[in-house]
């Protein structure tokens, strides 16, 4: 079958007609709480809601150990610049055995836990609909997650809408939202191959391996752990920068220092879900 144009779909073929469609949605829903992460979507979700609904707008934080805690503080700054209701919740995803199992559908029991945390705060505040970031994007990648969403009941607004990624950076960009070209973010788990049962420890190990190539200028970053070996993704344009003295020789010495035993550098460089099941 081949695929539905826009106007086949009910997307308007504008940003201005998607935006519009997705003031609409959520005014149609009342009020709202949404799964925020800080990331590009979830930010441009929450931005037009508090637009939209005011106070009748809640923000929710998932916070863990797969959580970064740079990604925490940034949420808390964001939600505050749009002056909005914000909750950091504690989640309790490694109580799960299939989510510390590592299976493909491990983000499955992650955002169940979510949804599970979203549903009981809207409770709590007369809320009428949970919802979360998804857009069209994620419709093509291996996405478990989104199955808890349609067994949660909970909405995904931006998709509802037509919103691809582009879109969502586009309007972001228009409103001045600070996360209009913010690279891609994901849980610390998603550095773990399936298969490693996941460890607090070298969550921990990640992030802090993350943190010092960010605090050194790299934008887009991932630090694969594989048991003792590190294998560090960046934007392909700055792999020359990791083979450079003296940053090459710091890296691996704090990587050492951070427990991992060997370092290498993936020549393909970031591509987001290089750990995802290939279809």
């Amino acid at each position: 079958m081949g695929s539905r144009s826009a106007a086949e779909q009910g997307v308007s073929a504008t940003l201005e007609g998607r935006q519009q469609h997705l003031e609409s949605i959520l005014r149609e829903m009342k009020s709202v709480a949404i799964g925020f992460s800080g990331g590009a979507d979830s930010t441009l979700l929450l931005r037009v809601a508090v637009q939209v609904l005011g106070d009748d707008a809640l923000a929710l934080t998932a916070v863990s150990p797969s959580f970064p805690d740079r990604d925490r503080l940034a949420a808390i700054e964001l939600a505050r610049g749009m002056g909005a209701r914000h909750l950091l919740v504690d989640s309790h995803e490694f109580d799960e055995p299939g989510y510390v199992a590592n299976a493909p559908s491990r983000c499955f029991f992650c955002k169940k836990e979510l949804f599970d945390l979203l549903k009981e705060a809207a409770a709590r505040h007369g809320l009428s609909t949970i919802a979360y970031g998804a857009i069209t994007d994620d419709l093509g990648d291996f996405r478990p997650g989104m199955d808890a969403a349609r067994r949660a009941g909970a909405r995904a607004p931006l998709l509802e809408a037509g919103f691809s990624k582009n879109d969502v950076r586009e309007l972001s960009r228009r409103l001045d939202l600070p996360t209009w070209d913010r690279p891609a973010s994901a849980c610390l788990s998603s550095r773990i191959p399936h298969g490693t049962p996941i460890d607090v420890a070298m969550l921990q190990r990640v992030e802090l391996s993350e943190d010092f190539l960010l605090a050194h200028g790299f934008r887009q970053v991932r630090v694969r752990a594989h048991g003792d070996l590190a294998r560090v993704e960046c934007d392909p344009s700055e792999i020359h920068r990791l083979m450079e003295s003296p940053l090459r020789e710091a890296l691996v010495a704090r990587l050492l220092e951070l427990g991992f035993r060997q370092v290498t550098v993936d020549l393909e460089g970031y591509r987001m879900g290089s750990l995802n099941p290939k279809r």
